[in-house]
């Protein structure tokens, strides 16, 4: 199996094989603990206009996401597991738009197969990994707002790496790092409206969840269909 880590959009765009989309903070994160909380569906979207016309459309679809991470006018929910913890979402049908999970998985074309990624899943990740045994693996590190790497995103597809080779990893230094480096944005007072200090330590849950995020392409818009292991 040939591994390639890749960045932002133009990794997304160079990705083949088996894909994995990386947002750790936040947009992986909260699909899987929507699905979690009961979600049926969940339509990534790059354009927040379409956003707007399927709620539109579909009065009872749950609209969640943010630009510039804060929740955009009109939005059910903003882009954090800590809000989406506390919806009423059993059987709903979820609209999701961000600046970089969604738009690394609308980018991705040339991959054979899309699912997502994030620490909350990881362990799921290896084991679906291994089980489909792609001689191409692509890890996308999608990082901020598409802007440049974070090492979220890069900690968690050099955690995948190593663990698919069998090698060992220090998930809790990684934690450390994060705590004062990307992560710090979600313990400044002022941010906690939209980036509480919650998102933080339900992002890096790792492997609370024993399920895999795939990507349909059966239709338009994409949905995110929910597999688990």
């Amino acid at each position: 199996m040939k591994i390639e880590i890749l960045h932002l959009l133009d990794g997304a765009k160079q990705a083949e094989g088996l894909t994995v989309i990386i947002d750790v903070f936040r947009a992986v994160s909260v699909a899987c603990y929507a699905f979690d909380r009961g979600v049926e569906k969940i339509f990534p979207v790059g354009n927040i206009d379409l956003a707007y016309h399927l709620k539109q459309n579909n009065p009872d679809y749950v609209l969640v996401g943010e630009r510039h991470e804060k929740k955009p006018e009109g939005f059910d929910f903003g882009n954090s597991p800590s809000q989406v913890l506390c919806g009423i979402l059993q059987g709903k049908t979820m609209v999701h738009t961000t600046s970089s999970g969604t738009q690394g998985i609308v980018n991705a074309t040339g991959a054979s197969e899309i699912i997502t990624g994030s620490f909350v899943n990881a362990g799921a990740i290896i084991q679906y990994v291994k089980q489909k045994n792609p001689e191409k693996l692509s890890l996308v590190c999608m990082g901020y707002a598409c802007q440049y790497p974070t090492d979220e995103d890069t900690f968690l597809a050099e955690y995948v790496k190593a663990r698919l080779e069998e090698k060992p990893v220090d998930f809790e230094a990684m934690v450390g790092k994060l705590k004062t480096g990307a992560g710090a944005r979600f313990f400044d007072p002022a941010k906690q409206s939209w980036a509480p200090s919650s998102d933080f330590d339900l992002c890096l849950d790792l492997n609370r969840f024993n399920f895999v995020l795939q990507v349909q392409r059966e239709s338009e818009p994409l949905f995110l269909k929910k597999i688990e292991l």
